[in-house]
């Protein structure tokens, strides 16, 4: 089982994550930041990577450092549970419908970070949470577990949609990529034998 535990702890805020790779989709998400609860299980349900994850921050002054800390702890932890990347399929590609909203997610696991992120939020807000903030969270959790990732939202008009459409985007792409590759099963898909690194 391709498990592990993180904690981030700063001046700003403490994060506690755990995961299974190779889950069911179970979770158990407090982070204070209900909208993002709500994100995060719908990434743990469509990628069927069990998450539970307990956030504390310093949400008197905003909601930014709660939001990157925690994409970035999930984002280690996803890494550390991957070790070698051996046999893993490498690269992940979904595109989600969300009634008039469309977005298309890609990404390599290839422990070299990167975010391409082409989403225009129409609202500032979505709940209590900045909507620019869920930028800052895909970045950190790119930049935790080593993926490039791209994001592209095609149309739509519903702040919600757009940015759940992100979500489970991610998640779709993330369970393709993961997912162990039988014919390889022990092989790291790559041409110079490890993930990482110059191209």
């Amino acid at each position: 089982m391709r498990q592990a535990s993180v904690e981030r702890k700063t001046k700003e805020t403490s994060v506690a994550v755990t995961i299974n790779l190779d889950g069911t989709g179970v979770y158990d998400v407090k982070t204070g930041i209900g909208f993002l609860d709500h994100m995060i299980e719908q990434l743990s349900r469509h990628s069927l990577i069990d998450i539970t994850l307990r956030a504390k921050g310093d949400l008197h002054i905003d909601y930014h450092h709660t939001t990157e800390d925690t994409g970035i702890a999930l984002g280690e932890a996803v890494s550390e549970a991957l070790g070698e990347r051996r046999g893993i399929r490498r690269y992940g590609a979904a595109t989600i419908p969300f009634d008039e909203t469309l977005t298309r997610v890609s990404l390599d696991a290839s422990n070299r970070p990167c975010l391409v992120w082409r989403v225009e939020i129409p609202t500032e807000k979505l709940g209590e949470i900045d909507t620019e903030l869920f930028k800052e969270w895909f970045q950190a959790f790119a930049q935790g577990a080593g993926i490039t990732l791209h994001v592209e939202n095609a149309y739509g008009r519903n702040s919600h949609h757009i940015v759940e459409s992100c979500f489970k985007g991610l998640a779709r792409s993330l369970r393709q990529a993961i997912e162990i590759d039988a014919r390889q099963a022990d092989v790291v898909p790559s041409t110079k034998g490890v993930l990482g690194g110059s191209l």
